[in-house]
């Protein structure tokens, strides 16, 4: 059976290679989904990429993995440290969550240090750039692996 992961982007990660690249590095995030789509498949997963600029999408892509997905990789962006409207949506998954984030978050400013989504993830990965995508691919692969039951129902 496959499994599907939604790989969900915040605010101007679509500049991603462009904005910033001293912190952001060179990586598009073509490049990135481009790797995600290489791990989901190694993993046996599904995977849904999006990238949006605009608070309601990502919560209304929140709510479709509700019903879709067996887990969500985020990378809120901005809406890290914002955003009480994108914990709420995620506090209504079931299943689990990785937040990610291209930069150290802990070694800017202060006011990104603190992240809304954290209350909810499952796992926090940041500082590693787009490698932070795959491991957190890893991650889910092996939460969904160790979450499913034992052919036969031997434990």
């Amino acid at each position: 059976m496959r499994r599907t992961v939604f790989v969900l982007n915040g605010p101007n990660l679509n500049l991603l290679g462009k904005r910033e690249p001293e912190i952001y590095g060179a990586e598009t995030l073509a490049d990135v989904e481009g790797a995600c789509r290489q791990a989901a498949a190694r993993h046996g997963l599904d995977l849904r990429f999006h990238q949006t600029n605009r608070e309601y999408e990502l919560i209304d892509w929140i709510h479709e993995a509700r019903d879709k997905a067996a887990a969500i990789v985020i990378n809120p962006a901005a809406f890290t440290h914002t955003s009480v409207a994108v914990l709420d949506a995620l506090q209504a998954f079931a299943g689990p969550v990785i937040e990610v984030h291209i930069s150290n978050i802990h070694r800017r400013e202060p006011f990104r240090r603190h992240s809304y989504v954290s209350g909810r993830a499952d796992g926090v990965i940041a500082g590693c750039g787009g490698q932070g995508y795959l491991l957190a691919l890893d991650r889910v692969a092996h939460l969904l692996d160790a979450a499913r039951p034992m052919a036969g129902g031997q434990g």
